[in-house]
């Protein structure tokens, strides 16, 4: 790929400097002029595209897998999202994954550590749990929950429950594509009791402003491991009444570690907005990696140029350095989006670069 810009590889092809490449292959080694350009892009240019998983299309078939595969043959019981672009590693975007799994009540998954980063985004249904190094936690609809990387982890849903669906997060493309993914079944396939009390992980984390005395947490992730969705949307609906907020994110909160106040993994970042009834917002675009869920409301984002009406339950994608703005549909209710994203990664290797949209009053035109 030649450009003719002083300071890019711009050879021409001879009969001898094709001969020389044939040469060079022997070795396996190649001459550098000739893939410059494309390894180094003036830009980012991602092989992800923007997609939309609808809810609707999917719950189905999610629920139909049930009638396939057990848990203890699937492992997980997994609908995966497919990104176009990304499917060589089974990517919703960029370098992450994204699933819907279901359970009945009374089932349980074994527990298991792996390299990879997890999280859940509790979907519906009632009476799931989750089982982190044994500490269990009680899980409802719109929680957020976390099975960092190395931890032993198991899910479950209680015999008096329903069936319950959740979206399932990772870095496994990133890890594999580091080659350091490692994988284990616990040896007694489910954790043994620990003692520990149910949700002791949020009644000691999650008291805002507040902190244990004898703390002694020195992981690298959240301790955190539960984050309950009314204490985040009351937080969201505090803040929208103290600022106007970004005009590219609309109330924007970051889900934290207590500890640092960072992340709350070292390689994947979530966050949850609020839309306030009627917003529209600017168009910006950024580096990092962006996978959404509608916990409420309906509406819509405009991603490179597409525009993708969603609501609740469904999860789209926004690929590193696509454009996109976001609009509430309702005039009278609140929407909000959750994310998961791996700003951790782009922001500790110093990737992290913002733009905002600067014509057409900072909005997207639409393609037809």
């Amino acid at each position: 790929m030649r450009e003719n810009v002083i300071g890019r590889a711009n050879v021409e092809d001879t009969p001898e400097l094709k001969a020389y490449y044939k040469d060079l292959e022997k070795y396996e080694a190649g001459a550098l002029w000739t893939v410059a350009n494309k390894i180094e892009p003036w830009a980012p240019q991602s092989a992800s595209v923007p997609v939309l998983w609808r809810y609707n299309d999917l719950r189905e078939h999610v629920l139909r897998s049930v009638e396939l595969v057990s848990p203890e043959k699937a492992g997980r019981r997994v609908i995966y999202l497919n990104n176009p672009g990304r499917r060589d590693v089974s990517a919703a975007v960029g370098w992450l994954y994204s699933g819907l799994q279901v359970m009945h009540p009374g089932e349980v998954a074994t527990a298991h550590a792996h390299s990879a980063s997890a999280l859940r985004f509790i979907m519906e249904g009632s009476g799931a749990y989750t089982i982190v190094d044994g500490h269990k936690m009680t899980l409802g609809a719109r929680d957020f929950v976390l099975t960092p990387n190395g931890t032993w982890h198991e899910h479950g849903v209680e015999a008096n429950g329903s069936v319950c669906i959740w979206q399932d997060g990772l870095d496994i493309p990133l890890v594999n594509a580091l080659e350091a993914n490692f994988f284990a079944v616990h040896p007694k396939v489910q954790q043994e009791e620990s003692g520990y009390p149910v949700d002791d992980m949020t009644k000691t984390w999650g008291n805002p402003g507040l902190r244990p005395a004898d703390s002694k947490w020195s992981k690298g992730y959240s301790p955190m491991f539960k984050y309950e969705w009314e204490p985040t949307y009351e937080s969201l609906r505090k803040y929208a009444a103290a600022t106007d907020g970004s005009p590219y994110d609309g109330i924007l909160m970051n889900y934290v570690n207590p500890i640092s106040g960072g992340h709350v993994m070292q390689t994947i970042g979530a966050s949850m907005q609020l839309l306030r009834p009627g917003e529209k917002t600017k168009s910006h675009r950024h580096t990092g990696s962006f996978i959404y869920q509608v916990a409420k409301g309906r509406g819509y984002s405009i991603i490179a140029g597409q525009r993708f009406e969603w609501q609740e339950r469904d999860i789209f994608c926004v690929p590193s350095w696509a454009w996109h703005e976001h609009g509430n549909a309702s005039g009278s209710e609140d929407a909000c989006l959750f994310c998961f994203n791996d700003l951790p990664v782009i922001e500790s290797l110093g990737f992290y670069r913002e733009e905002a949209y600067g014509d057409n009053a900072g909005h997207q035109p639409v393609a037809a």
